[in-house]
């Protein structure tokens, strides 16, 4: 059992919040009980996952997506107090980073799907350098191929926009960022990638795709975030002598 202000140090020494712009505020976002030794992690701090560690009778939650964004203009209604209100009854710590998590380069959303999908990085792109983007694998393979494996490894089948002039060429580099990071296609593209990969799709990028020959995969927003807050709060909890559960809370999203 340790204090969650040395978690909180952990988690920030690991992650270096301080170097992200962010559309919220990463670290501990409700205080719970001080002493923690039992820690959930999950994709988002939904309810349901709120009420998974309050069954698991959890210290500290690890997410992330959190419960307050830019933006938001800070009233405790609806379902946002409901949250809240189970974490305080609970004592239960919500800590939570976004970019943070996405960017690190061994625990991180887009390190590990890397990991998950056989892509191997060797660069970074776009804002705040949260794109990867590397080899296969193995060599290069067709877009179908890397459609399969990410049908396979990921359990859900993506939306593949695969452009005439992209056909029958092998990807030899490909790019990936998590989310809904649609709009890094374009930095994908410059940075020479063959095919990109992330979580979301808006309409422009089929034309994109189709006109600059750059394969487009939609592989679903909690599909590819699913890996990087499990790898961090494990890799703490281990570290620290902590108990550390992850907990997926399905999401078609």
């Amino acid at each position: 059992m340790i204090h969650r202000q040395l978690l909180l140090e952990r988690f920030d020494a690991l992650l270096q919040p301080a170097r992200f712009k962010d559309y919220g505020p990463n670290g501990l976002q409700v205080e719970g009980r001080p002493e923690v030794a039992r820690i959930v992690s999950g994709v988002t701090a939904s309810r349901a996952l709120i009420e998974a560690a309050i069954a698991e009778k959890a210290d500290a939650v690890f997410v992330h997506h959190g419960l307050f964004w830019r933006g938001h203009d800070g009233r405790l209604t609806g379902w946002l107090r409901q949250r809240v209100a189970l974490l305080i009854e609970h004592d239960i710590n919500l800590f939570a980073y976004h970019l943070p998590l996405d960017a690190h380069p061994e625990f991180g959303n887009n390190a590990q799907l890397g990991r998950v999908l056989g892509l191997a990085a060797d660069g970074r792109f776009g804002e705040q350098d949260l794109g990867f983007i590397g080899q296969p694998d193995g060599g290069a393979l067709s877009a179908h191929a890397l459609a399969e494996r990410v049908a396979q490894r990921l359990g859900r089948t993506p939306t593949l926009v695969l452009p005439e002039a992209a056909h029958d060429r092998p990807l030899k580099r490909v790019a990936w960022c998590t989310g809904g990071a649609q709009g890094y296609f374009e930095a994908a593209i410059a940075a020479g990638a063959d095919a990109y990969l992330t979580g979301e799709i808006s309409e422009p990028q089929a034309h994109y795709a189709r006109e600059c020959g750059v394969a487009y995969l939609a592989c679903g927003h909690h599909a590819t975030e699913r890996y990087g807050a499990p790898a961090v709060a494990a890799h703490v909890a281990a570290e620290l002598g902590l108990q550390h559960r992850f907990i997926d809370i399905d999401n078609p999203a």
